[in-house]
């Protein structure tokens, strides 16, 4: 059995008694707990307040000689205030998050007798949301008997009714979301939904996860980020592991994700033990999911439901409990139908399913994620570089417009940011440097073919585009993109009439863009609805 470790607060009431032998009458929670002979507690993290000190140092000395092999490890927490709550909350997260837990060697109980109601509410909060990795321990005295040890349950308990601390959840919500978007005021509706749904389904759920949108997105980051908040909540001990499946092509699938023996196959000249059991107790993120081959799915399924697989060259199998988070930029309902991918794979992935929209779909969020790379390129190479205001205002009008398209999403944006900054060697963006990155990304955009076809089977299905010329086809894909990125019908009509409108002495290009999109039975909010 793993040793057991008892967290709780210094009763200074319960705990309290006079010296001499009565003492060993009377029912002192803490004390009692180390009694027990089904309940061997081999550390006692005992918290309490400056003014109790000796009456801690008491109650250690009493259940050193009950319980020798109970150690007692005095901790120092005063508040203020002890019934003020977010006061209390607020000390006990600092010391959960700075106490180095570790559930794979060490088991964990919560005693929420003693101390004040507000600190006994407190731990149950933090225990409930996993920053004490633990049971609740309940102790009482026992009914008619002068026993001093009462008798203890770990137990589970409905403390809804209390709202008072609703807005301190609030704040602990809106941190972790924080800390998914890496700490970036992200201005995009549909993305901060998002985020705020993978915080939830995150630290309540180990089940698979799905990030779905287009290469540069951020499903990697994110896949990390979502780690790292479990980490911090102590949901997960092991590493995170992560593969691009594209990389894996071949019999050398199957041997890194699931492992081999020795003598396997020609070269297998040791054990390998595999990128899924070296997730064990931890996270894998196999990105480009899409670029497994059925084989290797039908092991990744087995392994997700059972915990087991079989190395290559192996009769015997092995376990790894992870979870499993999952990345593609292709439909998987399409490869389902199209017999690449297998559906009961595709079922059990598509129980937590996420799409990221790609940079061109979150304008807003352009500008704030500028700033993070800036402070991202000072922390790479330790200077800080800004922008003077007429080239900030430069490069924000740009990439914010229809004409800067980010095919590369989020990885372009960091790109740009990077040349900027590492060819204004003095730490001021200028001007002249602004129109050079613009001049670079546009000439890099212009050598990139867009799948034209993606973007109208999205709205108007196959058997359409099968029965649209090429001509057409391009047309109509640069229309609708210029309209997704654009805030309104006028704008986009502007921007794709920009040349000819000069020439006229009045012009509606709104209702000339409503009178092209119509040839096609499309209107305005249709493009857009179907695009949100």
């Amino acid at each position: 059995m793993k040793p057991l470790t008892v967290i709780g607060f210094l009763g200074s009431r319960l705990d309290a008694s006079k010296l001499g032998p009565s003492r060993w009458s009377k029912w002192r929670p803490t004390v009692g707990l180390t009694m027990h002979e089904d309940l061997r507690v081999d550390r006692l993290v005992l918290l309490h307040g400056t003014p109790h000190r000796r009456l801690a140092e008491y109650v250690s000395e009493d259940i050193s000689s009950v319980s020798p092999e109970t150690s007692v490890d005095m901790r120092v927490l005063d508040f203020k205030d002890p019934w003020d709550f977010e006061e209390v909350y607020g000390k006990l997260l600092d010391f959960a998050r700075a106490e180095p837990f570790d559930p794979d060697l060490e088991d964990y109980l919560v005693h929420i007798t003693t101390g004040t109601h507000v600190a006994q509410i407190c731990l149950f909060l933090l225990t409930e949301a996993r920053y004490l990795p633990g049971r609740l321990l309940q102790t009482q005295p026992r009914r008619g008997s002068p026993d001093p040890a009462g008798t203890w349950s770990v137990i589970d308990l409905d403390l809804s009714r209390y709202d008072s601390i609703a807005t301190r959840f609030a704040v602990a919500s809106s941190e972790s979301t924080s800390f998914l978007k890496s700490g970036i005021d992200t201005r995009n509706a549909a993305f901060n939904r998002i985020i705020d749904e993978i915080e939830q389904v995150a630290g309540r759920s180990r089940a698979p996860m799905l990030l779905m949108g287009p290469t540069g997105a951020g499903k990697s980051l994110l896949a990390r980020r979502i780690y790292e908040l479990k980490k911090l909540k102590h949901q997960t001990v092991g590493p995170f592991v992560e593969v691009n499946c594209a990389t894996l092509k071949g019999d050398s699938a199957m041997s890194a994700l699931f492992g081999h023996r020795k003598g396997a196959f020609t070269g297998a000249v040791a054990d390998r033990p595999g990128l899924l059991r070296s997730a064990d107790k931890g996270m894998l993120f196999l990105d480009e999911i899409g670029e497994l081959g059925l084989d290797e799915q039908a092991m990744i399924l087995r392994a997700i439901e059972d915990k087991r697989f079989l190395p290559v060259g192996s009769d015997r199998e092995v376990g790894s409990d992870f979870q499993l988070i999952a990345g593609t930029n292709r439909d998987l309902g399409d490869a389902v139908a199209a017999g690449a991918f297998r559906d009961d794979l595709y079922a059990r992935l598509n129980l937590w399913t996420f799409r990221l929209p790609g940079l061109a779909d979150r304008r807003e969020d352009i500008e704030p994620n500028l700033d993070y790379e800036l402070d991202r390129f000072a922390e790479r190479e330790g200077a800080m570089v800004s922008f003077n205001k007429e080239a900030r205002l430069r490069y924000l009008a740009f990439s914010t417009s229809p004409q800067a398209i980010w095919a590369g999403n989020f990885r372009d944006l960091a790109a740009s940011i990077t040349r900027m900054a590492t060819l204004s060697p003095k730490g001021r963006i200028d001007l002249d440097c602004v129109e050079a990155e613009i001049s670079r990304l546009q000439r890099l955009w212009s050598g990139q073919s867009d799948n034209h076809t993606d973007v109208i089977t999205e709205i108007l299905g196959e058997q359409a585009v099968s029965d649209m010329d090429l001509f057409d086809r391009v047309q109509l894909a640069e229309a609708l993109r210029v309209c997704r990125a654009s805030r309104s019908l006028s704008e986009a009509g502007r921007t794709l009439f920009s040349a000819s409108r000069t020439r006229r002495n009045s012009s509606n290009d709104a209702d000339r863009l409503r009178k092209y999109l119509a040839r096609f039975e499309l209107s305005w909010s249709e493009v857009v609805d179907r695009f949100d």
